[in-house]
């Protein structure tokens, strides 16, 4: 079970995680272990809340495929079990990021005061610049 909130619980069933050896150099030791974990979870197929689900479809991540199928690969680590955490917790951090209700943006209006400040400080800079040319000879 993958608690991604207080609320907000995924079974283990809906996430596939497969050892597959990592990528890069690392010596002899790379190449005979598979320590980096691949993971795989069906966002249509699970049972996240039909909010939460069109929020995650309509980001535009690279991890998250057409089908609608998160892909994490974790190989940050050297044991198979640390980058199983790693990629669990990147995936709950995913859900995570989709579950924060972004409160809507009031429109206000500059006060008076700033505007006229904001004016000043251009009638100020332009006074700069006009000094700026070239010295009368005479």
């Amino acid at each position: 079970m993958l608690q991604v909130s207080r609320n907000l619980q995924i079974p283990d069933n809906e996430i596939d995680l497969q050892a597959i050896r990592a990528q890069g150099s690392g010596g002899q030791n790379v190449n005979k272990v598979a320590s980096a974990i691949h993971l795989r979870f069906d966002i249509r197929a699970s049972s996240l809340p039909d909010r939460y689900k069109d929020k995650l479809l309509a980001l535009s991540d690279q991890r998250i495929t057409t089908d609608g199928v998160v892909v994490i690969k974790a190989q940050q680590f050297r044991t198979q079990e640390m980058n199983k955490e790693n990629a669990l917790a990147r995936l709950a951090q995913l859900i995570k990021s989709v579950t924060v209700e972004q409160k809507p943006r009031k429109a206000t209006r500059p006060t008076l005061g700033s505007k006229r400040r904001r004016l000043d400080s251009k009638t100020k800079r332009g006074k700069t610049k006009s000094l700026r040319g070239k010295v009368d000879p005479s």
